[in-house]
């Protein structure tokens, strides 16, 4: 990500030494890579987005914050909704669709998400993800 802008700068940070984690690579890219970008686009030139890794022994934490425009509380509860933009995106480009493909990643996953934003100062994501979790999804066409 750090090679895609080159007016951020994304500062990393990892508390505990990496361990081994049963997640899905694919869905982990789709959070990460939608979080990244949106601090990034959401940020004035020359901002810094923090990006930080805490890894505990059952669960991963990713943090992503930006100094980016912020979202009012108000806004917040229809982030995750598709097709939904906040009012003060102004002509900032977009779909409104990032924010929603990561809230169905992370559910897929059995994690969770938690956002906190104030107008004009910037946006934290927290994503907690269950370490070696196995997930069972039922397949109606599956037969013993």
């Amino acid at each position: 990500m750090q090679i895609s802008t080159l007016k951020h700068t994304i500062v990393w940070n990892s508390e505990n030494n990496p361990i081994t984690a049963c997640l899905d690579e694919k869905l982990l890219r789709q959070i990460l890579s939608n979080l990244l970008t949106n601090a990034i686009e959401y940020s004035p030139q020359g901002g810094i987005v923090h990006f930080e890794l805490i890894c505990t022994t059952q669960s991963a934490i990713f943090r992503v914050q930006g100094s980016e425009i912020g979202i009012s509380l108000s806004e917040q509860a229809s982030l995750f909704d598709s097709f939904y933009r906040a009012s003060n995106v102004g002509t900032i480009s977009g779909t409104g669709l990032g924010q929603a493909i990561v809230k169905n990643s992370v559910d897929l996953q059995g994690g969770l998400i938690a956002v906190e934003s104030e107008i004009d100062v910037g946006t934290t994501f927290t994503v907690t993800l269950l370490l070696n979790q196995i997930l069972y999804t039922y397949d109606k066409n599956f037969s013993n």
